[in-house]
């Protein structure tokens, strides 16, 4: 399972959680917690630091659960995100001061069994012992002084933060198949689309839901499984339910797990809904499956209940809100009724055959030299650039160094006719492709190709 600790940013509000959140988070794409009737989300990203990877969960700001409306769907976010978090870094604000709500949320912060770091944000130009003199009264160990919008102190934070979890020496499975050959599959999707049932139907049984208690974020089930003699591993994050009072958040979307399998897995399997709208969650997920570099499978569910007209719509609205997943599969499934399941495995396996593909630098180059005879990148200004040859940089994703000169000025659109030139002559369907330029000495001019 990954290795990667939790950490929730909680505060009142107008602290710098957000500035927070994006300073550690850089230029990851967040994922939303996209829970229907709330209008204030929690947000999710991965971050890193120090050769370490995290999650970051970003809240509004905490306000009493017994408020109203708005204010008291923000109090429950917040408190959800310190459920999943496997630490919490309390933000105060020094410019503003110690305030009443302060002491509130100290105090239910250390009710909780879960480590807790403080930190006393804007204090940029101030001295150290000046912004921190009066959050000692908190009673939550030496504030740590940071600015949150100028960078200063967040290595000191997160350095502190880290050392609750000393670093596990596993490999990572994900670059080549573990010992037993088995290919990790995450299913992900928004609620109710049929996560569960696709899940039963590729195991063959039912199976029972996994209960996520309070604090315990790491319960995703591994199961492992065996067809037509390929074995497999299949991450459930289907069927999540939380014990206790039933509140709304009993039925919804466990964001962190998302992440956590699409980290996890080999590949994934997108699971969408033929009788809902295609969202912004499905195109966040699917954003951040690309951004990882995971191989992907896209599976249409519940195609048997929906009419022609519907279909069509679907279709319509799958091409142009996840036009940027061209390269991968995808499937009309009705796991229900078990139709379109006998192309799932194959291709999945398609999918981690063609991550994983090795590309030899001869052929590689010959592919670039016919792309570029047929057509040209263009000039910038008085200079077009000039593509020498390529190499293989990596597998999933597969990698493509492309050498030569002027090769800062290749416009995106010669990228993506490239990307499209090498999927074709490589087969590379259902694994996203990076291409990168560099200009400099051929490394395998002195070398004999084989």
């Amino acid at each position: 399972m990954t290795d990667k600790p939790i950490f929730a940013i909680v505060g009142r509000p107008n602290v710098g959680k957000s500035t927070l959140f994006n300073r550690l988070t850089r230029s990851r794409a967040a994922l939303v917690a996209d829970f229907p009737g709330l209008t204030r989300d929690r947000h999710y990203g991965e971050a890193q630091m120090f050769d370490r990877s995290f999650f970051v969960i970003d809240t509004g700001g905490f306000e009493p659960v017994n408020a109203d409306g708005i204010v008291r769907e923000m109090a429950k976010q917040t408190q959800q995100a310190i459920d999943e978090a496997d630490l919490v870094i309390f933000l105060t604000d020094t410019r503003e001061g110690l305030a009443g709500r302060d002491h509130e949320i100290a105090q239910l912060l250390r009710k909780l069994n879960k480590p807790t770091l403080l930190a006393v944000n804007k204090a940029e130009g101030m001295i150290r012992e000046r912004a921190a003199a009066e959050f000692h009264e908190l009673a939550m160990g030496d504030p740590h002084v940071v600015s949150s919008a100028h960078g200063e102190g967040i290595g000191n934070l997160i350095e502190t933060a880290l050392e609750f979890f000393p670093k596990k020496a596993i490999p990572d499975p994900r670059p080549e198949l573990d010992a037993d050959h088995r290919i990790r599959i995450a299913v992900v999707g928004r609620p109710n689309v049929g996560k569960s049932t696709l899940v039963n139907a590729i195991l063959g049984e039912e199976r029972v839901i996994a209960f996520d208690q309070p604090g315990t974020t790491r319960d995703s089930i591994y199961l492992d499984f065996e067809r037509n003699g390929h074995p497999y591993q299949l991450i459930d994050t289907a069927g999540i339910r939380r014990r206790g009072k039933v509140t709304e958040a009993i039925e919804k979307f466990s964001v962190i797990k998302t992440l956590q399998a699409i980290d996890d897995a080999n590949v994934v399997i997108l699971l969408l809904d033929a009788l809902q709208d295609v969202t912004d969650s499905d195109a966040q997920i699917a954003g951040f499956v690309l951004e990882q570099g995971r191989a992907l499978v896209v599976a249409i569910n519940k195609w048997e209940a929906a009419d022609t007209e519907v279909r069509a719509a679907v279709e319509r609205d799958y091409e142009r809100k996840m036009y940027f997943l061209a390269f991968a599969k995808r499937l009309n499934i009705s796991a229900k009724a078990g139709s379109g399941m006998n192309q799932i495995l194959p291709s999945v396996r398609a999918a981690y055959a063609a991550a994983t593909r090795k590309m030899a630098t001869p052929k590689l180059t010959r592919v670039l030299q016919l792309a570029v005879q047929q057509q040209q990148p263009a000039r910038h200004g008085a200079v077009r650039p000039k593509m020498r040859y390529a190499h293989q940089g990596g597998q999933n994703p597969p990698r493509i160094v492309i050498h030569g000169s002027s090769l800062d000025d290749v416009p995106p659109a010669y990228t993506r006719y490239l990307e499209h030139f090498f999927r074709k002559a490589f087969e590379l369907t259902g694994t996203p492709l990076r291409i990168e330029y560099r200009v400099g000495h051929n490394p395998f001019a002195d070398q004999n190709d084989r």
